[in-house]
């Protein structure tokens, strides 16, 4: 399964820090947006959250910064699911540059599915979990795992 494009922005002066590239604080923010996008397509839709008292909660994120990124460049997040269990979901996010097709930053998340009114985390639904298989991938990470 190719991986699938969740977030396309530009990087904007305010977002660089004192030696000119984007600070490492925008890369995890555009790669927070991604994760929303991703969790829309999988079913995890604020709406679904919002009615069924369920959250998702990031219990670790590993990144690995590749290429710099400089104002006015675009940047493209590409996801994938590596892992599906039932409480866990482990998915990768690829950012490049749009223009040169660079890879620029490659993250790891895991998260738990969360019942918010126990604060306990809780089985993905069904159709949820057969998402996420839709958009798994065998993504080589640029470490061992």
């Amino acid at each position: 399964m190719e991986m699938i494009e969740t977030y396309r922005g530009a990087v904007y002066p305010w977002h660089c820090d004192h030696i000119g590239h984007m600070n490492v604080m925008w890369y995890v923010g555009k790669f927070d947006e991604a994760t929303w996008n991703f969790f829309t397509l999988l079913g995890l839709t604020p709406a679904f959250l919002r009615d069924h008292a369920r959250g998702m909660a990031a219990v670790e994120q590993r990144i690995a910064y590749q290429r710099e990124l400089l104002p006015g460049d675009v940047v493209a997040v590409r996801s994938c699911t590596v892992e599906i269990r039932d409480r866990v979901i482990r998915f990768v996010h690829q950012m490049r540059n749009a223009a040169t097709d660079e890879v620029a930053a490659v993250v790891l998340n895991t998260a738990v599915h969360l019942d918010t009114a126990t604060r306990r985390a809780t089985a993905f639904p069904a159709e949820v979990r057969a998402k996420a298989q839709e958009h798994a991938s065998d993504f080589t990470l640029p470490w061992a795992i």
